[in-house]
């Protein structure tokens, strides 16, 4: 595929690589605002970037456009296409600039050149009547672009700002290849089928309120699913050597200035007034966890000390961006922090990475590793911030874990390794990280006392497994598709009495799971058979148990294992069995 790059060259570049990618998307977001423009003519444009798996652009429309209008702007698209434009780029002047977008009647664009800084270089990208404010890169005629599809329509306000426009943004994807486009929308149709927010409500799961946006409420069956990864967590962390502790929600301003959340974060922080003292809701648990490391005295004996927090934090997001579990103001974040001599680094970080690929696996995902570099809002020396990137890096190559450099993207107090995991339709969440932090023990002012009788610095690592336990849940019930393996389905076992005349021994067979600690629930509704074994599929609950007058007489259970139907009658010790075997 050929692209042109910003100096106006020609190059040959795959669609696999990120730039070859960005330009193909570009270019069509281009082909969507030229097709608007000969539709609509007093359209005014915005901006449209080349996003991960597509495009958008966002425009002002004198006449409420809607998903409806999406076909024919496609069909506009595909002329453009067959026109086969090729993308000239050409520089100019500021001065140029503004009077071709004013005389095009693009106020947006205007604004634009108007902020771009003194000796910014401005270029222009023409194909056929279209011109458009752009930096490129862009492949180098329009006819590259053979497979699209317009997603969707939604409402962005100008700049992010809410007090500014409301825009109409046109959401859209392609691909080289028709073939690529069928599969991708494939994936993004199973991915409508898994969606967290419509199985956690039909599985009952957890849910929304309209009293608290952004603050999810967690059902019966979601909090038994909650529980099981946190008495997974605690099993985990107990045999690791770590120590759990608990810190406050609502801590000084001054706490949160000493550790430089305040400085760095403060939008995002809820705060409030105790005593006519500022106080903040916590957004992080790391800085209780350094008032907690000083309430006595440490030595090096004491080093490594591993401390995990199951903590409550909350964090400023807009309205627009909250999505299900995914984005929340308020989450379980399995935290620790490993206070530790400078010789123990490289095998802590060795020991998180192991812990983290052993939780990953439990739930069968895949995941690749990102090393996060410093960004330019940091805090600290560059000699310390060379040591702590170089010891992340060592513990990568030393437990021969593949990563790729993400730079300029680690925490403002120190690098990063994110583990990217991907789930069963292929889709990366980032979860997982190790964060190695000189930072914070130097502002909180930690010590221990070493074998030379001197006092020291500790260094610590940061790192979550889960990361947010809510946005791992959400994760997690998409991954399945709500079908729980059994050691972690809220409800394992579902009881079908055929009829009222079995609630008897339905009632025995249930208090005989329960007794071996198996979650079952009994359909006692007087309904017919095929209805609740239609509800206890809707359910996904793993194991269905039907009982009538023979399985009575045998003392039995014939059983429905979800996806596989009836596997058989079974006597209800061995089908204990089975339950307790099955992971």
């Amino acid at each position: 595929m050929k692209v042109s790059m910003k100096d106006g060259s020609v190059q040959e570049m795959a669609f696999t690589d990120e730039i070859g990618q960005e330009a193909f998307r570009h270019t069509t977001s281009h082909i969507l605002a030229q097709a608007v423009k000969r539709l609509y003519p007093d359209t005014k444009c915005a901006i449209g970037p080349a996003i991960k798996d597509g495009f958008y652009y966002d425009f002002e429309f004198s006449f409420p456009f809607t998903s409806e209008n999406l076909a024919d702007v496609e069909k506009e698209m595909r002329k453009i296409v067959k026109e086969a434009l090729p993308l000239e780029r050409s520089s100019v002047s500021r001065e140029e600039a503004l009077k071709l977008m004013e005389e095009r009647n693009e106020p947006y664009k205007v604004e634009l050149i108007e902020e771009l800084p003194e000796g910014e270089e401005i270029s222009l990208y023409r194909q056929g009547e279209f011109v458009d404010l752009c930096a490129g890169p862009h492949v180098s005629n329009t006819s590259v672009v053979k497979a699209f599809k317009l997603q969707s329509v939604a409402g962005a306000y100008w700049h992010g700002d809410e007090h500014n426009q409301m825009l109409t943004r046109i959401y859209g994807t392609s691909f080289p290849k028709a073939a690529e486009l069928d599969e991708y929308l494939k994936r993004m149709e199973e991915a409508k089928k898994r969606d967290h927010r419509k199985l956690g409500k039909e599985l009952g799961l957890f849910a929304i309120m309209e009293e608290g946006p952004g603050f999810p409420f967690f059902l019966p069956k979601g909090m038994v699913l909650k529980n099981l990864l946190i008495d997974y967590w605690r099993e985990l962390h107990t045999r690791e050597g770590y120590v759990e502790i608990s810190t406050p929600i609502i801590l000084s301003r001054h706490l949160w200035e000493n550790s430089g959340h305040w400085d760095h974060y403060k939008d995002n922080m809820y705060t409030t007034v105790i005593d006519e003292e500022d106080y903040a809701v916590k957004p992080m648990n790391c800085p209780g966890g350094m008032l907690v490391y000083k309430v006595e005295p440490r030595s090096y004996k004491d080093l490594p000390m591993r401390v995990g927090e199951l903590g409550l934090v909350h964090r400023h997001e807009k309205s627009g961006q909250l999505h299900g579990l995914m984005r929340v103001r308020c989450f379980t974040q399995d935290d620790a922090h490993i206070f530790m001599t400078e010789d123990q680094i490289q095998d802590e970080i060795k020991g998180v990475a192991r812990l983290i690929d052993e939780v990953y696996s439990k739930f069968g995902f895949k995941y690749h590793v990102e090393l996060s570099t410093r960004p330019e809002d940091s805090m600290g020396s560059d000699a310390d911030w060379e040591m702590a990137t170089d010891a992340l890096r060592g513990a990568l190559e030393d437990l021969g874990l593949d990563y790729v450099v993400n730079e300029g993207d680690g925490a403002f107090y120190g690098p990063k390794i994110d583990f990217h995991l991907e789930d069963s339709i292929g889709r990366t969440w980032q979860c997982g990280t190790i964060q190695l932090d000189f930072q914070m023990p130097q502002r909180f002012e930690l010590e221990y006392t070493g074998a030379d009788g001197e006092k020291h610095r500790p260094i610590m690592i940061h790192r979550v497994a889960f990361g947010s336990i809510e946005r791992f849940i959400g994760i997690l019930i998409e991954h399945y598709a709500g079908k729980f393996p059994t050691w972690l389905a809220p409800i394992q076992v579902k009881i079908l009495p055929v009829s009222e005349k079995f609630a008897d021994y339905a009632k025995e067979v249930s208090d005989s799971l329960k007794a071996a600690g198996i979650r079952v629930e009994t359909d006692d509704r007087n309904e017919k058979l095929g209805y609740k074994i239609r509800s206890a599929q809707m359910e996904k609950v793993p194991y269905m148990l039907i009982v009538g007058e023979k399985e009575v007489e045998e003392k039995a259970v014939s059983v429905r294992k979800r996806d596989e139907g009836d596997i058989g009658s079974m006597k209800v010790e061995e089908f204990t069995a089975k339950v307790l075997e099955d992971k």
